[in-house]
């Protein structure tokens, strides 16, 4: 009896459910036939219909991880800097699946290190994440929620720390589990909204010649805290936002 397309659309499923388990669980360097074969029950010859090579494999698992990572649900709990917010805690680790995709992420870097062409296009998808960030700085801006400037230098800095934030918990997640990312998080939005002008601003030597003001007390004006109040609200590591601030 010839498979029927519903037949070959579940099989399909089946093997990307199986390249996802075998890079969450192996590292994207512990990709192989052999590795997705074991996580589908089957052999690596069934596998050489989809994957007839090793690059064929990869192209694939890039374009699956590509896809979980677009279509995966997005906060949204207002605009203006709460929108920066969920923005961020879109990309944290903060529930078993967030972990997953983020290790499948890191993982995937070394591949992208030693292929100039896919280095380039990681490169072109962090860049346009740093635009859609810049978007949300700017509207930020526009509101009020945060000083008046170019945003992309906010927006490199946020990405930045976020990424930095995302190999830290993955590396240790005791010590970063998902409520201290979210503390780690606000705290960096704090220093954010700190205005040139706040008594709590220091002055410290520029190696230029000149004087470099940073704040070493993130807060923000009353206004802008009482507008934000409402939607600036703590993640509660599963997913789902709490009340809180």
């Amino acid at each position: 009896m010839s498979r029927t397309k519903g037949d070959h659309e579940a099989r399909r499923r089946d093997v990307s459910e199986a390249v996802w388990q075998a890079m969450a669980t192996r590292g994207f360097a512990g990709l192989t036939l052999r590795a997705v074969a074991a996580e589908l029950g089957a052999t690596t010859g069934l596998l050489t219909h989809y994957f007839p090579t090793k690059q064929a494999l990869v192209t694939y698992a890039l374009d699956l991880l590509e896809q979980r990572t677009v279509s995966r649900p997005r906060r949204h709990t207002g605009e203006g800097l709460a929108a920066l917010r969920d923005a961020l805690l879109d990309i944290l680790p903060l529930t078993p699946e967030a972990a997953d995709s983020n290790r499948i992420w890191v993982s995937s870097w070394d591949a992208a290190l030693s292929d100039p062409a896919l280095g380039t296009d990681y490169a072109r998808k962090y860049a346009q994440s740093r635009d859609r960030l810049r978007e949300r700085v700017a509207a930020a801006q526009k509101l009020g929620d945060l000083p008046p400037g170019d945003p992309a230098p906010i927006a490199a800095g946020a990405q930045s720390f976020i990424l930095g934030l995302v190999v830290q918990a993955l590396f240790d997640p005791a010590a970063f589990p998902p409520q201290r990312q979210v503390e780690l998080l606000d705290d960096y939005l704090a220093t954010l909204t700190t205005r040139a002008d706040d008594p709590t601003t220091i002055t410290r030597p520029d190696p230029g010649g000149g004087s470099e003001h940073r704040s070493i007390a993130g807060c923000c004006g009353p206004g802008i805290a009482e507008r934000r109040a409402p939607h600036h609200r703590r993640d509660d590591g599963q997913g789902h936002l709490t009340g809180g601030l």
